[in-house]
């Protein structure tokens, strides 16, 4: 699989946000966080990390006898693409539309809506 065209499924993209903050990670690294939201073996974390390195969205480094992973794909280049293809998809290419459902629920905080204004404010 080209990386270029790459999109996570969201079980995928839980693992790659733990890995873009962590890394370098081993799977255990992995489990234990994963662990502290919800139940998931261990043995389901290895498998979806060592598709990701068999696809080519992880690259695998030995040392001391330990295993770690690294991202070779971008998070920004990840989650562009992600927003892209929802902002076509599920909202017809508005920004707007996407921007106010987005804005227009209850998990937005104060502070982020101030962060929010003050960049908008400096892109105008």
């Amino acid at each position: 699989m080209a990386r270029e065209t790459y999109q996570p499924s969201e079980a995928e993209l839980e693992i790659l946000n733990l890995i873009w903050e962590l890394e370098p990670v081993t799977v255990r690294d992995v489990h234990e966080r994963i662990s502290k939201t919800r139940e998931v073996g261990y043995t389901t974390v290895l498998k979806q990390i060592q598709r990701l390195t068999e696809k080519g969205v992880l690259e695998k480094q030995i040392t001391d006898g330990t295993h770690y992973f690294t991202s070779t794909i971008r998070e920004a280049d990840v989650k562009g693409k992600l927003v892209d293809k929802m902002l076509n998809t599920a909202f017809g290419g508005s920004a707007l539309d996407m921007m106010m459902h987005a804005l227009g629920n209850d998990k937005v905080s104060p502070d982020e809506l101030r962060a929010i204004k003050n960049w908008l404010d400096k892109q105008l």
